[in-house]
């Protein structure tokens, strides 16, 4: 059995890579040097040609760290690296719990270690050659020491009352544990605009004016409760422009870039933002996050089925069967269906913005500038406008934006 447990897993894991890297080499294949006609005016040939070597440098960048990453997995699986970890964790003696966080906490540091390299290069060199890297040395290491700062408040409770609920809690330990991890993802996304947002960027409120009060007056429009617009310092790190909710009820924020509103006329902000709202007039959102918890229960559910499956451990060289053992042999078993899963949650994303691309242009009454904002995104943020259909499948939680573009010009015709 356990032979067939490391068939399967094997599988999985160069399926998921040769499947990403074939969608890849075809999103490569369909590009092609003719501008696209409706992003004529927009789209200079010389940006344009920028835009798809950008795309080519981070295809091959991505073939790199992927291959890369299997390639370590791989070695350590058949070095036999999970029982020298598991008995040395063991030799402190100090309890489920502790020794459970130090295996985990162990493979977290390794995996951050061997990625740093990717990181770096990925931001101070292919994102700097394009002109958007505005990240300082200062700011990626303060960055990356909030983020460890974060792990440690956040990331080790629910990672030990995991580990202690599946470790005591008995046949029901599942069920337990999805209440909790639900709790916590909702209590974070209710703190992260207040409390863990501002550690990374600087959130102004808008300015009075013009913009403020168009979105405000679409905002009482369709009856959206909006307290606040806030602009962020999206410029500290790069020069890409994006726009964004989050939070819920009293703690709701809408969030403009920095770089979007130095770009962006008033009506196109004003339609950027009817989409996003427009997720949560259509419960999107709130439909997302019962998806997610979903989800969430179903990965415990399995994940209770093989916590003490001593097969599951045999394939691993792993002779004793534990918790964290489990829950991390178990991830790796479980990438397939994760595979899956997300292939489906961006299908239904997708369904999602183009419903909410609907909802902007029928409430503002202006397709043509939300058109011209979504084109302009795409110029500055050097986006593919020609992704080849089965990259899209794959990869992307938004429609491409060249269909996004045609269908709010046909309800200009």
């Amino acid at each position: 059995m356990p032979d067939i447990i490391v068939v399967i897993i094997l599988i999985a894991l160069f399926a998921d890579f040769f499947l990403h890297t074939f969608a890849d080499i075809l999103n490569l294949r369909v590009l092609r040097d003719e501008l696209p006609a409706a992003f004529e005016g927009i789209y200079d040939e010389d940006r344009y040609g920028k835009s798809q070597e950008y795309l080519r440098a981070n295809t091959r960048f991505e073939w790199v760290s992927s291959g890369f990453g299997l390639f370590v997995l791989l070695l350590f699986w058949f070095g036999k690296g999970f029982p020298l970890l598991d008995q040395w964790v063991r030799s402190f003696h100090r309890g489920p719990l502790l020794t459970g966080l130090l295996f985990i906490g162990t493979l977290a540091v390794l995996k951050g270690v061997l990625s740093l390299p990717f990181r770096v290069y990925g931001t101070f060199v292919i994102e700097e050659r394009f002109g958007f890297n505005r990240t300082t040395w200062r700011v990626f290491c303060l960055d990356m020491l909030k983020e460890i700062l974060l792990v440690l408040v956040l990331g080790v409770p629910l990672v030990s009352g995991v580990l202690a609920l599946f470790q005591y809690a008995g046949a029901s330990a599942w069920v337990y544990c999805w209440i909790a991890v639900t709790l916590f993802m909702l209590g974070v996304t209710f703190i992260a605009p207040t409390w863990i947002m501002p550690l990374f960027n600087k959130f102004t409120p808008l300015d009075p004016g013009e913009l403020r009060s168009e979105i405000l007056d679409y905002a009482r429009s369709i009856d959206f409760p909006l307290e606040n617009i806030y602009v962020m310092d999206g410029s500290k790190r790069s020069g890409k422009s994006n726009a964004f909710f989050t939070g819920f009820g009293r703690h709701r924020r809408i969030v403009l870039f920095d770089t979007l509103v130095e770009r962006h006329s008033v009506p196109e902000l004003v339609g950027v933002l009817a989409h996003e709202m427009g997720h949560y007039k259509k419960k999107h959102i709130l439909k997302m996050i019962l998806l997610g918890i979903l989800q969430t229960g179903l990965m415990l559910f399995l994940f209770s089925l093989f916590i003490s499956y001593q097969g599951l451990f045999d394939a691993f060289y792993v002779s004793r069967v534990s918790v964290y053992g489990g829950l991390v042999f178990f991830a790796i078993l479980y990438s397939p269906l994760d595979l899956l899963t997300g292939i489906f949650m961006k299908g239904w994303s997708r369904r999602n913005e183009r419903a909410a691309d609907r909802f902007a242009v029928e409430t503002t009454r202006d397709p043509g500038s939300f058109a011209t904002a979504l084109k302009k995104l795409s110029v500055h943020n050097l986006s593919n406008l020609l992704p080849h259909p089965f990259y899209v499948f794959l990869n992307y939680s938004h429609p491409p934006v060249l269909e996004r573009v045609e269908a709010l010009n046909a309800r200009l015709r």
